[in-house]
């Protein structure tokens, strides 16, 4: 699909791993170092909780080369979309679809699931701690990837046992992940007035400056995202 302005910031990012990382060793790209990484799209606020592949991108590189570029990426709920990448000790290396095929990954869920076993067997299981205002901060062992147990419903679901009214949740950032009872009502106020902020300040590090709602097992969006210009 030819690239909009909701997806020139990701076309971007793609084009510099692309230019800079071309064709890494088939040996840096395995099954175990597989993760998954949770990214903005930047104007976009879908309600549903639900993986809808982002296919081809076309665009220019400065020099006026047209690239056409596939990851392997699925648009989001919010104003989020996901990305397959091989944690190296150097980077991370954009995953495609093809890599996928030639990992014998059948499709998505199979995906996340090979990345979230691969994310806490290395970065750990996530972890809470408190917070400021009543928040709490969901944390592994590298920020890097703090936004990826986002993904992990399981982890979620299991919160949801002590808090079945629901968890308002905040991945402003890649090494901030937050959330509150629902019930919490001054936790859950502060949130909605903080995430624009928390998400701007972070600069090329930001994620997403939605809200989101865990309950019964789904996400929801909870506040929509700020409009960007």
């Amino acid at each position: 699909m030819p690239i909009s302005n909701v997806l020139a910031a990701l076309f971007a990012v793609l084009v510099h791993a692309t230019t800079f990382a071309q064709s890494p060793p088939v040996d840096e790209r395995t099954r175990d170092n597989l993760m998954v990484v949770v990214r903005e799209s930047v104007d976009m606020n879908r309600a549903a909780d639900a993986l809808t592949p982002m296919g081809k991108l076309k665009g220019k590189l400065p020099d006026g080369r047209e690239i056409e570029v596939e990851m392997a990426a699925w648009e989001f709920i919010g104003d989020t979309h996901i990305r397959f990448v091989f944690d190296t000790p150097q980077t991370m290396i954009n995953a495609t679809p093809q890599d996928l095929e030639r990992l014998g990954i059948k499709g998505v869920d199979e995906a996340l699931s090979v990345a979230l076993v691969n994310l806490k067997r290395v970065y750990g299981e996530p972890s809470a701690s408190p917070w400021q205002g009543g928040l709490m901060s969901v944390e592994g062992k590298s920020a890097d990837f703090n936004s990826s147990y986002f993904l992990d419903r399981a982890y979620w679901q299991g919160l949801l046992k002590s808090h079945p009214e629901g968890l308002v949740v905040s991945v402003a950032k890649r090494g901030g992940l937050l959330y509150a009872p629902a019930s919490s009502t001054k936790a859950v106020e502060g949130l909605k007035r903080r995430v624009a902020y928390l998400h701007a300040s972070s600069l090329r590090l930001r994620v997403s400056s939605a809200l989101f709602l865990f309950k019964e097992g789904k996400w929801s969006v909870f506040q929509a995202p700020v409009k960007q210009q």
